[in-house]
């Protein structure tokens, strides 16, 4: 087999594996709105049936989405996403608290500036206007 040969069997495959991964995608999206039209198509059942629907169209969605390329890949985001949050240095309770009372603060401060700017604008157009 040529290199040739082997580039145009190797990239046949990867078409066939995107075909693959573009219905996998759009059988999950149908689950998902079968899931939500059984919903309203319920509608005279136990508010539990429907919701259970629901439910069960998203799982599913989830399940096929799941065995995508772009599952996979988004699998693999969330659990990097997982460990750099494990990574975080999370503020303690005081730094929190001494945050949030600057802030407080700071909010107070410039409530009071823009009241007596405010009142300061009005003399002077009551002053203006007569």
């Amino acid at each position: 087999m040529s290199t040739k040969e082997a580039a145009a069997a190797r990239d046949a495959g990867h078409g066939a594996q995107l075909m693959a991964d573009r219905i996998k995608i759009a059988a999950a999206v149908l689950l998902v709105i079968a899931g939500v039209a059984g919903f309203y198509y319920l509608s005279e059942r136990a508010m539990i049936i429907r919701v259970a629907a629901i439910l069960l169209g998203f799982a599913a969605g989830a399940g096929v989405f799941a065995t995508s390329q772009a599952g996979k890949e988004f699998y693999g985001f969330s659990q990097e996403s997982i460990a750099e949050t494990k990574k975080v240095v999370w503020p303690t309770r005081k730094e929190t608290l001494q945050t949030t009372a600057v802030v407080f603060g700071f909010v107070v401060v410039m409530a009071v500036f823009l009241w007596i700017v405010d009142a300061s604008l009005l003399w002077v157009v009551k002053r203006l206007l007569g």
